[in-house]
């Protein structure tokens, strides 16, 4: 990791880069702000005690990396206006090198969660992408049961949720044995998102309705029939996507061919592909509403 650190009193400025090389950082010291202006770094340690000088710019400059301000005192000048214009930590004068670090590190990991969130972010969107939801996820009220006839559209509602809400949502998979352990982890900070409802027994289910009276959860059932005392919502769908861990009517699967590559074949080709008429594909198409988007 690079480290640029801008101090003005060299001997302060070579004793923390001595202390940081021990630790196998690699520094660069500049005693001015117009110096270090241009340096890429990891890491900017910052000293706000520079006559004359304005480093406002370079923070505004580095704002997406680290800067890390080394105060003689806290005010609103060399802490409250830097980290306003992009600055994300302070250590006080004189300090302990360990807790320098421990501040590099943090932020550090800071930085790699969230762009690990970003990808996983992107990588949903895409994955749902083609999943269109009938409801507005703000207009929810919690608890409420989903009855769908396919899980996804759940997912993604309770997706869309996770990015709504304040609280955090606790994924709870009714299939896993730990389940009634796992609902002590709901509470005022977190929502469940409890799926598999058709999985359990009638006596296993009125247990779940014991853990789950008073708390806000989304719970699914992909079975579209099972009775529960909490409001309720019926999400089905009829563009269902093919996986490969579920078997599809004669009916699903057709309109999952035609949906999937009636642009990449003729109609010709996939009637053939399908081992049926043009006209049964036609009448297939005008019964399920599949007709090609000019």
């Amino acid at each position: 990791m690079k480290i640029v650190i801008i101090e003005n009193e060299l001997y302060l400025a070579q004793s923390i880069a001595a202390r940081l090389s021990e630790f196998h950082f690699e520094t660069t010291i500049f005693s001015s702000v117009k110096e270090a202006m241009e340096a890429q770094a990891d890491v900017y340690l910052l000293s706000t005690n520079l006559p004359g000088q304005n480093f406002l710019p370079l923070i505004e400059r580095h704002k997406n990396k680290n800067v890390l301000l080394m105060v003689n005192y806290i005010n609103n000048d060399t802490v409250g206006e830097p980290l306003k214009a992009g600055a994300k930590d302070y250590i006080v004068k004189p300090f302990m090198i360990e807790e320098l670090i421990r501040k590099i590190e943090h932020f550090h990991r800071h930085r790699m969660y969230q762009e690990r969130i970003r990808f996983y972010e992107e990588y949903l969107d895409d994955l749902y992408r083609e999943i269109e939801l009938p409801i507005d996820p703000e207009q929810l009220e919690l608890p409420l049961v989903i009855h769908t006839n396919y899980q996804r559209i759940a997912d993604k509602l309770a997706l869309q949720l996770n990015r709504l809400r304040k609280n955090i949502l606790q994924l709870i998979s009714l299939e896993e044995p730990d389940w009634k352990e796992r609902m002590g982890t709901l509470d005022e900070e977190h929502i469940g998102y409890i799926t598999h409802l058709e999985k359990l027994k009638k006596s296993e289910r009125e247990t779940l309705y014991r853990l789950l009276d008073g708390k806000r959860f989304l719970l699914t059932d992909s079975s579209g029939s099972v009775e529960t005392p909490f409001p309720s919502l019926r999400l089905d769908s009829s563009k269902r996507l093919y996986d490969q861990d579920e078997i599809l009517t004669i009916d699903e699967y057709v309109q999952y061919i035609v949906r999937t590559f009636q642009y990449k074949f003729p109609d010709t080709e996939l009637s053939r592909r399908l081992g049926i008429s043009r006209k049964s594909l036609w009448e297939k198409r005008k019964k399920y509403e599949l007709f090609k988007k000019k």
